[in-house]
């Protein structure tokens, strides 16, 4: 079967090498000159950083999408544990370094920062555990229709609890309400409209923690392009999609600023809203916005900011360090959450770290620029629980049509991401 891949970011990259593998004719559709999307590098004068994710969550989807598209993820690099996912500095000038992978270490952490705190944080995360298997099972891991979700996962779905109102419930101290709803609101949700189900994050990250590759997971990118060629995928970079082909009501190729392309079956893996006939489906749903973000190249001695640094407040900056740098230089990326009414490096130097004397690179990227480079990487907007119904994959109402990546379902983030190109790869299944 002929089957048009339209986007080579993670979700496009990992359906594309599961059909591949499965004896399918694919041919993936790149708008840039490289594929990879969020998972590349931004690279200037010696210097490299993360465009989007640097770390994830469930190392296995990684480790299954490698083993199910040819040799096992350890042939081609290793991904290595993170000790601290993150040092939370609060209003109050304290911190959290907050570990993964370790019930016990967590409980220290949180004990560290106040007495009490550590069997609050344990008992939120526990209360996620049923709710990690049921969605797991019957949503994540499995494309079960949603006439035939068992009663326990779609009481989950279209609970009207929000994340924002599960905090409250759970949690006196802020700051670790702050902690555990740091992920959407740097992918820029409003707790109030996320779903409380989703608050599972917070038990990924205990139990599984979290992993990167030497060199950040743009090594991913390189691992997956490799596999597109010894899999015979056709790659056409620097091609824009401009809409599907339909006949008699289903999708059966797609037309290109070079040609058309002729296919059995089209994958969405990009924003459904850049495709004029798709994007009537998803009227309902926003983008959600990138922060403002500077890569910045530092000369001399910095302070050390670990894995990533949040300053909360209002901006809410995140540091994180870079993926690479000359001898005598360090890497640094800078996000701004919130009300940002001046630079990123003025704000920074208001909680201390005033690093702007040492600057000798560095590259600015608005959240229009992002979303205008292939869609937002954050995925669609949180907007309540009609949101899950709203999101396509990975089937779509277009017969033929099938949906990946962060604006599909699962939703945003590498391990869902990955996810999504399972759940396409078992719905249209084998050649």
């Amino acid at each position: 079967m002929r089957v048009v891949v339209i986007g080579g970011g993670l979700g496009g990259l990992a359906t594309a090498a599961r059909l591949a593998k499965l004896r399918h004719e694919v041919t993936l559709v790149e708008q840039q000159p490289t594929p990879g999307g969020a998972l590349t590098l931004w690279s200037e004068d010696g210097f490299a950083w993360d465009r989007g994710a640097h770390s994830t969550l469930l190392p296995a989807v990684l480790r299954d999408l490698f083993r199910k598209s040819g040799r096992p993820l350890e042939r081609e690099l290793e991904l290595e544990p993170v000790e601290v996912i993150r040092t939370h500095r609060f209003a109050d000038g304290s911190r959290l370094d907050l570990p993964g992978g370790s019930r016990a270490a967590q409980l220290r952490a949180f004990e560290a920062l106040a007495p009490g705190l550590g069997q609050a944080w344990l008992d939120h995360v526990a209360s996620y555990g049923e709710v990690w298997e049921a969605l797991r099972r019957h949503h994540l891991e499995v494309p079960t229709p949603r006439d035939r979700l068992p009663r326990e996962a779609v009481a989950l779905l279209d609970s009207r609890e929000m994340l924002h109102r599960r905090l409250r419930k759970d949690f006196r101290d802020e700051r670790l309400r702050l902690v555990a709803g740091h992920r959407f609101v740097a992918e820029g949700h409003d707790l109030r409209n996320v779903p409380a189900w989703l608050g599972l994050h917070s038990y990924l990250e205990q139990r599984f923690g979290a992993w990167t590759a030497p060199g950040g997971l743009a090594r991913v990118t390189e691992a997956l392009t490799a596999r597109m060629a010894t899999r015979g995928v056709s790659v056409l970079t620097g091609t824009t999609v401009r809409d599907l082909v339909l006949r008699e009501g289903r999708c059966v190729g797609a037309t290109t600023d070079a040609g058309e392309l002729d296919a059995d079956a089209v994958v969405c893996a990009i924003d459904p809203r850049r495709l004029p006939t798709v994007a009537p489906y998803v009227a309902r749903t926003m983008p959600a916005l990138p922060p403002v973000v500077a890569h910045v190249g530092l000369a001399g001695e910095v302070p050390d900011v670990g894995h990533e640094l949040v300053l909360h407040g209002d901006p809410t900056l995140v540091v994180r360090a870079g993926s690479r740098a000359p001898e005598g230089h360090v890497a640094w990326t800078v996000h701004g959450h919130g009300r940002l009414a001046e630079d990123l490096l003025v704000a920074l130097a208001r909680t201390g770290l005033d690093v702007r004397q040492q600057v000798v690179v560095r590259v600015d990227r608005s959240p229009r620029a992002q979303v205008e480079e292939g869609g937002s990487a954050m995925g669609v907007l949180w907007q309540g629980r009609g949101t899950v119904r709203r999101r396509l994959g990975p089937t779509t109402p277009i017969p033929g049509l099938y949906a990946a990546g962060a604006h599909a379902r699962p939703g945003g983030g590498v391990p869902f991401v990955g996810l999504s190109a399972a759940l396409v790869a078992q719905v249209i299944g084998p050649a």
